[in-house]
């Protein structure tokens, strides 16, 4: 079986002049997740090449077992350095898509045409959707082949908008994740700041924060049923 990861391009912070990206234990554990259960990993963005990284995910104190793993894998790195472009995927090719979070996705994915459509063909195809942290942003616009939003009555979580206020970004960013799922007709769950959460709704998974990680990729396993 085959799953396509997909990793945001943007590496602005709004106007702050400051770096962003994807958060690199919201890659790194998925992936090793997907690696050990025997899933082909396939990684694209919208630029294709080497996502930027944010740097903020790479200081000491955000550091886990699955990035350190990943900072001795050679291959992994090489492998993140050359994601394809996103308008070269073909859903078909995969069994399942998944989306790592950062706040890079809030400005690219969460617009983007071919993502958006890639998301509907996955589901359409009753294929197993994945994201976590920030990412689940990128579900807004996403629509069920009889036009009604995705996440309109499915049980959802994501970053929550008092990790936002947490971190000090809710008047940055160009959304907070939370309330667009909920204006989407989401049923928006949480658990406690920074704590580990992940609902699974039909074949909808979705992460709160890093911390959730790990539990979203193996929950998308199961829906694999591998």
């Amino acid at each position: 079986m085959k799953i396509l990861m997909v990793l945001t391009s943007h590496n602005q912070l709004g106007n702050t002049g400051k770096p962003t990206g994807f958060w690199l234990e919201e890659f790194a554990a998925p992936y090793y997740v997907f690696h050990d259960a025997g899933l082909e990993i396939a990684l694209a963005s919208p630029k294709g090449g080497q996502p930027p990284l944010d740097p903020k995910s790479d200081e000491p104190d955000a550091q886990t077992d699955a990035t350190r793993r990943f900072r001795a894998d050679a291959v992994a790195q090489k492998r993140l350095a050359t994601t394809q472009k996103l308008a070269a995927v073909s859903v078909d090719e995969f069994d399942a898509v998944f989306y790592p979070g950062g706040h890079g996705p809030l400005w690219d994915l969460a617009e983007d045409p071919i993502s958006i459509k890639l998301i509907e063909q996955v589901w359409a195809a009753g294929k197993p959707v994945g994201a976590v942290c920030h990412a689940p942003g990128v579900l807004r616009q996403v629509k069920t082949p009889d036009g009604s939003l995705l996440v309109k009555g499915k049980r959802v979580t994501g970053f929550t908008n008092s990790e936002e206020e947490g971190v000090g970004l809710t008047a940055i960013v160009p959304f907070l994740v939370e309330d667009e799922l909920k204006k989407a007709g989401g049923l928006f769950e949480r658990t406690d700041d920074w704590g580990e959460y992940a609902v699974v709704d039909g074949h909808l998974v979705t992460g709160q924060n890093p911390a959730s990680s790990t539990v979203a990729a193996e929950e998308l396993v199961k829906l694999l049923d591998l």
